[in-house]
């Protein structure tokens, strides 16, 4: 397992807005730092931002067992929305790979308000794997 490259070094438009809490062989648990630019009407966390937290917590898993290769990217992503996001307060997501290929890896992801114990959303994606260099 190696360390992920950190988020700003490809994508810098994203510093600050995640944090990895835990890294592990096959896992990761990434931390969406809710702010304003997250939230819908009403103060909860927006859809499209609930599914960028799973994106980027299957493509830093990903990446934490392969190494950096910015060209992996997302095939295929189907998510459901369980329940309403706790008003204003950070998500969590718990990512497992199922599979890692030379080619595609598989994540599955749930995603939780922080202090909360039922899930939001529960999503599962598939990454294509670039060739190395």
């Amino acid at each position: 397992m190696r360390s992920p490259p950190c988020s700003t070094a490809s994508f810098p438009q994203v510093s600050g807005h995640f944090t990895i809490e835990a890294l592990e062989e096959m896992r990761i648990r990434v931390r969406l730092n809710v702010d304003d630019a997250h939230l819908r009407p009403g103060g909860t966390v927006s859809g499209p931002s609930i599914f960028a937290l799973a994106d980027v917590a299957v493509y830093m898993a990903v990446l934490g067992m392969i190494g950096p290769r910015s060209l992996a990217v997302t095939t295929n992503c189907s998510i459901d929305f369980m329940r309403k996001p706790a008003a204003a307060t950070d998500l969590i997501a718990e990512c497992r790979l199922l599979k890692l290929g030379r080619t595609l890896a598989v994540g599955d992801v749930l995603i939780f308000s922080e202090g909360v114990e039922a899930p939001v959303a529960r999503a599962s994606l598939t990454y294509s794997i670039p060739p190395k260099d």
